[in-house]
Parts: C-alpha cells; structure tokens; sequence
C-alpha cells in the first residue's frame, strides 16, 4: 500500500463513510497471445479455470464506499455479492466481525446498489462469495480497525499501543471510545502500511457455526425480496411474449385490452407487448383480450431436439487430451447417456420495479447481476450508466436464473413510456416458459481395463447446449478464443490422474430456445455419466468400484485430496457392495472448482418404489468460514440432485415448453427427502474453497450406481424412473 491510495470523503453528521482498499486487483483468465489458439495451450488454460478460484475484480476499489459506520456503533457493509440464501452476508459478518474487532449483532450487510459505485464484473455465482472475498474483506476490515485505532490515538493524546479494540470500542487507561466516537469528524484518511491479519488463534467467529444474521427477518415475514419491492403511486404490468419456440408476433389486435377496467396504457416493445394497469390483476384480465397471430417456422418435437443436440453433431473440442486416442478396434466398454431440459424453478418468480425521473433510473429487483442490469437499462434507454441505480434485493432461489434481467430493461421503458413507476412481475407460468433453462446433454463414455485392473483407457464425449457462451459472463470473443463452452465443461474432463490414457470431447450447439448457468452447470450431467460407467466397468469386471477409483488416482496433493474424501466416505458410511435386505449402496465422486466431495447414497426398493434413505457426504471444502452454513450447502445441493436425478424434466408440447407450472413439472418433495444426510468436512486447504455447487455433482451417479445394485439395470438417462 502506498500513501496515495487515500480517499477524502465529505461526511454527513449522522453517519462517517469509508473507503479501504486492500488485495483487491484484478486478474484475467488468461494472458492472451496468439499462441493461446494453440489447442494444447488452451487445454492447459481450461484446466487451470477448473480449480481457480478468481480474485474479486470488480469496479469500486477507489471510491467506493465499502464499510459504513452510523452514530450508533453499527457497521453497514456494502456488498458486491447479493444474498440467495447461500448465507454468504452471515459468512461476510463473520469475517468483518473477527478483524475488525465487532459484536455480529453490531453489523448490517446489504446488496450495494450501483450508486455506491461498487460492481462485481463477476456477478454472484460460481460459488465464489466466500471464497473470493475471504482474504480482501479480512484485509479491508483489519486496516479499517488500525485506521479508526489511529483516530482514536489522535483524539486521546495517546499512542496507539496503549489502545485495545474490543467489540467496537477502544480500551484506554482511562475507560474506553466507542468506534463511533473515535470516527467522528474525520475527513481524511491515510491508509495504514503492513497491517498484520489476526493469527487463526485469535478468531472468535471464523470457524463457527454461527446463526445466520437474516433468519429473523424471513422467519416474520419482513419485505426484504424483490418481489416485496414497491415504489410510491406504482403501477403494474403484465408483458406477453412468445409461447412456441422460436416464433414472433405476426399481426395483433388489443384494442379491446385498452378498454378493460384499469388499464392505463399499452406498450408495444421489440417482440413483446407490456399491459400497464392500476392493479396486476386487471393487468392479467386485460392480457386475456388480447388478440395476437403467432409467425411459426417450426414446431419442435423431442424427437426434433434430441436428433439435433447429440454427440458427433455440431462445434467440437478436445478439452482433455492426455496419452493416447482409445482404438475402435480394441475392446472396450461403451455406454450413451443423457440428462433432460431442467428448469430452475426457484421459488420466487423474476420481476422488477422501475421509475425514470428527470433523466435517470431506478430499478429495484432480485438479481445475480447487479452491474449487467445496470448497463442493461442504461442501453436501453439511451442513458449512461450512471444514471441508472440499480438496488439489489434478497432473492427467494437463485441457482443461476437471476443471471438474466432482460426484463429490468423491459420495464424501464414501460415506467419511461407510462410517466410513472412500474412493478412487473412474471406469473409462474411465464417463469417456467421463459427460463434460462439447463440444456439437455448427450454423452458417450467408453474405455478399457489394463492386466492389471486398473483402467488403460477412458474417453467422455458430451454434447450440450449453451452454458456460458451467449451468456453475459462470455462475450462472444471470449467464447471464440477458448473454443469451448467452460460451463458446460464443469466436470467433463476425466479427474483420476493415474489412467494413461484420457480424453475429453465436447460437442457444443446453440439450441433455439434460452439455455444458460443451472446449479453447478455441466458438473451433474457430466459426473453422473463418467461415474456410472466407471462403476459399470468395475461391475463387469467383478471389481471394487472405490478400490478402481483410487487406483485410478495420482499422489499429488490434489489427487491425495480426493483420495481422502474417497476414503473418508467409504469409512462413515460403511459402504458395501452387497445387496442388504431391500437396500443397497452407491458410491460417486467429483471435484470442482478444486474442491472434492465424495457421496454414498443408500436405496431401498420397496413394492416398485425407489426411496433414497441416507446420503453420507464427505466434502473438502479448505476453511468453513461457518460450518454449519457448509453443512447447510451441501443438503441443499444433495436435495436439489436428487430432485434432478429422479424427478425433473421440461420437455415440449406443440413447440412449447412444458410443463408450466409446480405439480405438473415433477420435483422432489419433502417425502422424498432422506432420513439422513451425513456431511463431514475436511480441511484439505487453508483458505475457503467454493461450497454451493461442487457437492451436487456425486449425488445423480451415486443414486444411479445403487440402482443397478437393487435391479440389476444400469441406467443411464435421467431422470431415473423405474418403468
């Protein structure tokens, strides 16, 4: 840190706002040349994207304002990620708390809007808050604590080692100063040179299972989602857009639509007509009376979809290459297969509230991606981007839908247009149908054994749908240079380092309806592919599916890190290959983002009906921040698999999407829950690894793999179902 990184900011008497900057650079995913177009090169960039966990690059590391004080002792932290339920403000308090010496109940997170100029080019997925943000915030709030440490010196006449921080106070000889109290008046500030972080001994909240900061305010009910935002002397829109697959508007009538009871106006937008009226409900019966001709070109089918996304058809790319290509004259063991559409179906639908005033914006909605709808409105009504604040709320699910906020611009012009604020929100049968659905995959896995029982060789194949390309976080050129779709990627590279022979092939088309980010992306479909047919193998062979799997493994420290939570599974769950009674035991494995997990999920088949009864869950998750909101990421991810694995399938009806609605698009229940889930973490590193989405890619080859112990039948498209 040098003396010119300083901020003189003008405060107000009521609250003292801060700037701290600290390990917040920038990086790049790759340095890029013209010899990054060099498959090999490129392979070696893919790889190192698997495991590496980027540090935060957002907008704001010069004058934003991250940490804000108020004359009651109470700190407001600004922050760049947004709250999905993930418990990533709870694990943020935690760590303000420990290096900046607080009371967790002195200290307020929020979503920073645009205004506070802090953006994260990142948005908040990937499983990254934590993980990202853990050494920067600890640097942050520890040079806050010297900085108001300094003040306080100043103010008392005394010199700094006569001072102690204590839960937002400073300790003297003569009593003690409320942070508050050291703060006031400050205007200038200098940045403290080599400020040491705490030692782990002296943490009192990282590493514990703390209660989350947010359970009260859901528990009663307070308006804190998107969908609770409202602005004064609002109005409510409804916006019709196409049903069929790729079809447009061809001619409409909605004369009669302006004449329903409360409609203010309607709006014709690009390919989209917005209903304004006083309530949403007479929005809605307005929708009704409008008359539009749809232009169709084509009525997709399954069968349409299924003939055009498969392996062999569309972009290929080697995003593994290690030894030599499997002969087809050799013998080896072949399998297809495949997983479906799937929806997000997060609880809450998307929606937003906009007001344009006077040459600026304002938009309030629950979104992934802050600064993307920012640039997204401003675009669309001509306005820079300053002009437009965009004010993130709690959202109820997220999983990657709320990456797209199309709609927020949509709005904005409606609120343009009307003269006053406008709330939209998408009834639950528009969710389903205009979703940034997970694309349907289709893989080929094959290979071989060596005299030895171990695996000679083992080639994936998979083809996909968009994950990243097309997305807002891969602009086309991105796409162009790494050849490949690094979402759909996750998983799909072979993770066991001691098979000589080992490749990767994706095959990527752009499907003609929205794909994009779903909870841990490729890694589902990908891990339950390559691990079925690895315990299909050892199956065929009369061989232990773990003893293969770590024979499979390497002995550097990441391969000894999966080895461990391999172990580890197999020891807590007491996994078996024998059938006991009706029940019987899965096991899989998978990494992602650098962080192992392994799962046994153990089945019981009674009259015709498949119950998973126990999950054991073994994750390497580096340092849990909060263990217990760990612990808490691993059952959701594990629930949400089952409910991928077993239940879970969009598909098309008369060129639309299908189902619409909760009850007709299978998911699982409470009933069909485990009894148990076992989760044990380990600490295989000593900083945060990402947790929300690495421990739902076992799960699905797990559940699959102890299926084919209690029918004898491997099966190989999900969602599984006995017929």
């Amino acid at each position: 840190m040098s003396d010119k990184n300083k901020s003189v900011q003008k405060t107000s008497s009521s609250r003292r706002k801060f700037l701290v900057r600290g390990g917040l650079g920038s990086i790049g995913l790759l340095a890029l040349g013209s010899c990054v177009f060099i498959n090999p090169l490129r392979r070696s960039a893919l790889g190192l994207s698997e495991s590496l966990v980027l540090p935060y690059s957002g907008k704001g590391t010069d004058a934003n304002l991250w940490f804000e004080f108020t004359e009651e002792n109470t700190l407001i932290f600004h922050s760049p990620k947004v709250e999905m339920g993930q418990g990533t403000f709870t694990g943020f308090a935690q760590i303000i708390a420990d290096e900046l010496d607080l009371d967790m109940n002195s200290i307020i997170v929020q979503a920073a809007a645009t205004d506070t100029g802090i953006l994260d080019r990142f948005t908040t997925g990937g499983s990254l808050s934590i993980a990202q943000l853990y050494n920067p915030l600890r640097e942050m709030a520890a040079m806050m604590r010297q900085m108001i440490v300094n003040e306080a010196s100043k103010k008392l006449g005394m010199a700094v080692d006569q001072l102690r921080t204590r839960e937002g106070f400073i300790d003297h000889p003569n009593g003690s100063l409320s942070y508050a109290e050291a703060l006031a008046n400050v205007t200038e500030w200098k940045l403290p040179k080599n400020v040491a972080l705490k030692p782990s001994t002296a943490l009192k909240h990282i590493g514990k299972p703390i209660p989350r900061i947010d359970l009260h305010d859901k528990i009663v009910g307070a308006p804190i989602f998107g969908l609770d935002a409202e602005m004064e002397n609002m109005l409510h829109a409804t916006i019709i857009r196409p049903e069929h697959i790729g079809s447009s508007i061809k001619s409409i009538d909605f004369s009669e639509a302006g004449q329903m009871p409360g409609v203010v106006r309607v709006v014709e937008g690009k390919g989209w007509l917005g209903i304004v009226a006083e309530s949403f409900s007479q929005a809605l019966a307005a929708r009704s009376k409008v008359n539009i001709e749809w232009d169709i070109p084509k009525v997709w089918t399954e069968e349409d979809l299924r003939a055009y996304l498969k392996v062999g058809e569309g972009k290929q790319m080697i995003t593994q290459k290690v030894g030599a290509a499997l002969e087809d004259d050799d013998e080896f063991v072949s399998l297809s297969f495949s997983s479906p559409i799937g929806a997000h179906a997060q609880m809450e639908p998307n929606g937003a509230v906009a007001e344009v005033k006077d040459g600026k914006a304002t938009v309030i909605l629950s979104t992934q991606s802050i600064g993307a709808t920012q640039h997204s409105v401003a675009k669309a009504l001509g306005f820079k981007t300053k002009d437009v604040n965009v004010i993130g709320k709690y959202l109820g699910g997220g999983f990657g839908r709320r990456l797209d906020t199309s709609h927020a611009a949509e709005v904005a012009l409606i609120a343009r247009e009307i003269g006053r604020p406008v709330k939209f929100s998408f009834t639950r049968k528009e969710e389903f149908q205009n979703d940034m659905f997970r694309p349907p995959t289709h893989h080929i896995v094959k290979g071989r054994l060596n005299e030895q029982g171990g695996i000679a060789n083992l080639e994936h194949h998979y083809a996909s749908g968009d994950v990243a390309i097309n997305s807002l976080l891969m602009p086309p050129a991105m796409s162009k240079m790494l050849g490949t779709d690094v979402g759909a990627m996750r998983g799909a590279n072979i993770m066991y380092g001691n098979i000589a022979n080992r490749r990767a092939v994706q095959w990527h088309k752009t499907l003609p309806f929205a794909t994009s980010f779903w909870r841990s992306l490729g890694l589902l479909a990908n891990t339950f592919a390559i691990e079925s047919f690895i315990d299909e193998l050892a199956w065929n062979n009369q061989i232990d599916p773990i003893a293969l799997r770590l024979k499979s493994l390497g002995d550097d420290e990441t391969q000894t890190r999966i080895s461990k939570v391999i172990k580890l599974a197999a020891e807590k769950s007491n996994y078996t290959n024998e059938l006991i009674g009706n029940r019987a035991m899965g096991f899989a494995a998978s990494i992602d983002v650098g962080a192992p997990c392994a799962q046994v999920a153990e089945l019981s088949l009674t009259n015709g009906i498949v119950r998973v009864e126990k999950v054991t869950c073994v994750f390497d998750c580096g340092l849990a921040v909060n263990p217990d909101q760990v612990k808490a990421q691993c059952e959701g991810s594990i629930i949400m698999g089952i409910s991928a694995a077993m239940h879970e399938k969009m598909g098309l009806k008369d060129g639309r999407l299908f189902p619409i609605n909760y009850g007709s698009y299978d998911m699982a229940l409470m009933r069909h829950s485990p009894k148990e889930i076992d989760v044990h973490l380990i600490q295989g590193l000593d900083r945060p690894l990402p947790v929300g989405e690495p421990p739902l890619g076992p799960i699905g080859a797990a559940i699959g793999n102890a299926l084919r112990r209690l029918t004898g039948t491997r099966f190989t498209d999900l969602p599984m179902k006995l017929k």
